[in-house]
């Protein structure tokens, strides 16, 4: 069990469960498409989740009142700049619940999980355009401290 399973510190009101089978990510992919609106079909979707699942990828859904109100996704790594780290993938709220707390309450199951796993920090990339996920992050503690280039290749 990890952290994240054990945890207490949520409301009552709120259910947190992982998503660990396919017939779970029909659920998600609505909310899933907030954040990453190019993923258009329910089969990208669960192909995606299937790779990223054996390299370690754990998705988390947020429940108020069998509503999924938001999604947690990330991974344990390690690197050469990093060390060991949490890396989060996906955190999204829905646009109907922002302001909610509920992007908060799953940064600190975050912090308590990359803590657990022996993790020295957590990372995360968002976009240079997105200017209210950067006022969010700076607020849970998160510092910007690289920039990230890279180059879209054709085949």
């Amino acid at each position: 069990m990890n952290t994240i399973e054990a945890s207490t510190c949520l409301p009552k009101s709120l259910l947190l469960t992982r998503v660990c089978k396919e017939n779970q990510l029909s659920s998600v992919l609505p909310l899933m498409q907030q954040l990453r609106p190019h993923l258009t079909d329910l089969s990208t979707w669960i192909a995606y989740w299937k790779r990223a699942s054996q390299a370690g990828y754990r998705l988390w859904r947020l429940e108020n009142a069998g509503q999924i109100v938001a999604l947690v996704s990330y991974r344990i790594a390690e690197n050469l700049v990093h060390g060991h780290y949490l890396y989060v993938e996906d955190l999204v709220t829905d646009h109907a619940e922002r302001g909610s707390g509920y992007g908060q309450m799953l940064m600190d199951l975050l912090k308590q999980e990359a803590l657990a796993q022996g993790c020295g920090k957590i990372v995360l990339d968002t976009g240079l355009n997105n200017a209210l996920a950067h006022r969010f992050y700076y607020r849970q503690g998160l510092l910007a401290s690289s920039l990230r280039f890279n180059q879209v290749l054709s085949t």
